[in-house]
């Protein structure tokens, strides 16, 4: 197995009580296997129960743990925004706090650094409703098309990044959830970055409510996307 000399890990999280203890402690328990030295992030998004009660609980218990507060709630973009640009070590990597990955398939992702900067998931039988895999799919499609990624899965919560890619690419801007994948990745590869992907397992969500588009936010997506796709191309 290859290990990693130093990697950051992080969670974006909003109104994850009942699941990011139980992410973080997964992580706590695979971390030592694949790197050397390494540190948790957990990105509390002006979550309104107690996941940020929680969270501060969890790294006053732990040295490798600290947490970021947003307030208020600023969207899933700005969580990782928050998570990379505050990550300290030469690997970053991310998933979601919800339970539906299974984060000891960071190997997966781990086996691929010394063939790329960027790795990404794609998740295999996915496990959301069939709107969400439709609009998935589409979006996925559309991205492709404009931005010239060729991904399987556009906006799969699970990637591990160089630090390089994060500081050498023009500053991130995307605030939306489905807009700032996208932007990374097409900002990426137009930098000269080599992107990988890595199948992992998608669970469905046992606890909590998942947060979903309503038709609003997905229009302004897609005039995200064009307008990404303007000032690239």
């Amino acid at each position: 197995m290859v290990k990693l000399a130093e990697l950051s890990v992080f969670f974006p999280a909003y109104n994850e009580e009942a699941n990011i203890a139980k992410t973080v402690q997964d992580a706590l328990a695979i971390l030592p296997e694949v790197a050397s030295k390494y540190e948790i992030i957990i990105v509390d998004d002006g979550s309104t129960d107690k996941t940020g009660e929680i969270a501060k609980e969890l790294a006053r218990e732990n040295e490798f743990v600290k947490v970021i507060h947003h307030s208020p709630n600023q969207g899933y973009g700005a969580s990782l925004k928050s998570g990379f640009y505050n990550s300290q070590y030469p690997w970053i990597a991310f998933t979601d706090s919800d339970g539906q990955f299974d984060f000891s398939e960071i190997s997966k992702f781990i086996e691929k650094s010394q063939e790329a900067e960027v790795i990404v998931g794609y998740r295999l039988d996915r496990k959301d409703s069939y709107l969400r895999k439709l609009f998935g799919w589409g979006w996925t499609k559309l991205a492709n098309l404009l931005l010239g990624i060729n991904v399987r899965d556009v906006d799969c919560g699970f990637k591990l990044i160089r630090k390089e890619v994060i500081e050498k690419i023009p500053p991130l801007e995307s605030v939306r959830g489905g807009m700032i994948s996208p932007e990374l990745l097409a900002k990426a590869r137009k930098a000269g970055f080599k992107i990988a992907q890595v199948g992992v397992h998608h669970y469905p969500r046992k606890v909590g409510q998942q947060s979903g588009a309503n038709f609003k936010v997905i229009l302004n997506s897609f005039v995200d996307l064009l307008r990404l796709w303007e000032k690239i191309k």
